[in-house]
């Protein structure tokens, strides 16, 4: 079974779902669209991450999806350090259908600090109602590390490679890998695995991508194979690397053994969020 860690499905700007930010984003990818595309390339299955973006804390789009398509996706929800009321919120997303998961971002110039009140109360409500946290935490994986660290009970899954990537092209950093050395050095906690989501984006050469290998091994290697999770970003990542181009480098390079892959490109994402497509 092939699993894609991250996708991002969304309707229209419209007045009846509006947007909180409009992106550099295709106009719409819906649910329908997404499992089209997911046919064509093979994929079998994806954990529906809701837009924060567009939608911020509302997960209901993501639940229509779900509804619809319920062999096809499992869901996770950004939820709110700044509410009071957040452990009530994760309490009643465990009893959705399909739900996987909840969000954190830590962005760094929010200034949110790893003993923040808010996140305590997140971290250990997902201990309680047993939901793996994804955590955002790139271009600040200091702080990251601290909530780790804290929080040795709560599973984490780290997203994006623990690494800022890119919208666009002309976005990649001079040294995009600059921060490899503490996503390695986080691979040493146990209650964490990592996305391998969007790796394509960190190239700075064109379509196959030949050199974010060398990098990726370094994690392979620190993380292990079974703590690895690919994904594509799609649609996030649109405009470096299209859904296919995100999925071809993985699917064919020489790079990985058979069964490497098989853990890479889906076993793994079964393990961390306890889940799996039905059989088609």
């Amino acid at each position: 079974m092939i699993i894609d860690s991250q996708v991002h499905c969304y309707e229209a700007n419209t007045p009846q779902r509006p947007w909180h930010n409009v992106p550099n984003w295709p106009p719409h990818a819906t649910g329908d669209e997404m499992v089209v595309e997911m046919d064509k390339l093979g994929i079998d299955g994806a954990i529906f991450i809701s837009s924060f973006s567009m939608y911020q804390y509302d997960a209901s789009y993501a639940v229509e999806v779900q509804k619809k398509h319920p062999g096809r996706f499992g869901i996770v929800k950004p939820v709110n350090p700044d509410d009071p009321n957040v452990a009530d919120v994760i309490a009643e997303w465990k009893k959705t259908a399909g739900t996987v998961g909840i969000r954190i971002m830590l962005p760094k110039e929010k200034g949110r600090k790893a003993d923040d009140p808010g996140l305590d109360r997140i971290l250990k409500a997902a201990v309680k109602y047993d939901l793996p946290v994804n955590m955002l935490c790139w271009g600040n994986i200091d702080v990251g590390i601290a909530v780790v660290d804290r929080h040795p009970d709560t599973r984490f899954i780290i997203d994006h490679i623990g690494i800022m990537q890119p919208r666009t092209p002309e976005q990649l950093a001079a040294e995009p890998w600059a921060d490899l050395p503490k996503v390695l050095d986080l691979g040493k906690r146990k209650n964490a695995v990592i996305k391998i989501s969007g790796a394509c984006t960190l190239s700075k050469k064109p379509y196959p991508y030949d050199d974010i290998w060398d990098p990726l091994e370094k994690i392979f290697k620190a993380w292990g194979f079974d703590r690895c999770l690919w994904g594509t970003d799609w649609t996030r990542a649109f405009a470096v690397a299209n859904y296919e181009q995100a999925v071809t480098p993985f699917r064919e390079t020489k790079k990985l053994s058979d069964s490497e892959r098989a853990m890479l490109m889906g076993g793994a994402t079964e393990k961390a969020y306890r889940w799996a497509p039905k059989k088609r």
